[in-house]
């Protein structure tokens, strides 16, 4: 869960906030799309747009190619903030 709904604006349509577990977590647009957690790095399994790829790798300051991050199911990243 997301504590007091705090996000932090940190480009176009991307922000990010914290859960109550101390795991910060990537939004494109309305959608949480990555972020971390006690096993590392994690991107959505979900292709949303290019826009929003575009938007992890850059959070994650990789490219197309070299993307970071292990891939989980939308289902976990939506668990983590609600």
């Amino acid at each position: 869960m997301i504590e007091n709904n705090t996000f932090t604006k940190i480009g176009s349509n991307m922000k990010t906030t914290i859960t109550e577990k101390g795991f910060p977590i990537l939004y494109s647009y309305t959608t949480p799309v990555a972020g971390r957690d006690e096993k590392g790095e994690f991107r959505t399994d979900r292709f949303y747009s290019v826009t929003t790829s575009r938007h992890i790798n850059k959070w994650f300051n990789c490219d197309s190619k070299n993307k970071i991050g292990r891939i989980v199911k939308q289902s976990y990243i939506n668990g983590l903030v609600r």
